[in-house]
């Protein structure tokens, strides 16, 4: 698609009805789409920061961040578009499937965490 080529945004209506169907955990509001993850204090934190920073600078699409000691909300729409895109779910899908992924939930190898709250850093749903 060319630079000049206009990208497709979705009205709020629209957006809540696809966020209620792929992303029930995201909200719309004031032209975006939104998550906050609560953590268990700042390393938790950090940790979701730096794994939602890292997908947002290899999707190249950056997120408005609003960061506390056991909370970090995300809030994405596409700046040159001036709207809710396509990039905005697809990002929201990413970031979700990696802050909530929970290794001792699948069959493997992989543990996750020990049940001992110091271990703790993500409070998941």
């Amino acid at each position: 698609m060319s630079e000049t080529a206009k990208v497709r945004t979705f009205g709020e209506a629209e957006a809540r009805a696809r966020l209620q169907r792929d992303l029930p955990r995201w909200t719309c509001a004031a032209g975006a789409i939104r998550r906050r993850y609560e953590t268990h204090g700042w390393k938790g934190t950090l940790m979701a920061v730096n794994a939602i920073g890292h997908l947002c600078e290899a999707a190249w699409h950056h997120p408005d961040l609003s960061v506390a000691f056991n909370s970090v909300e995300v809030s994405l729409s596409t700046h040159d578009a001036d709207g809710i895109t396509e990039k905005d779910f697809e990002l929201a899908r990413k970031i979700e499937d990696v802050v909530t992924w929970q290794p001792g939930k699948e069959a493997g190898a992989l543990d996750g965490t020990p049940a001992d709250p110091r271990h703790a850093y993500i409070k998941y749903e």
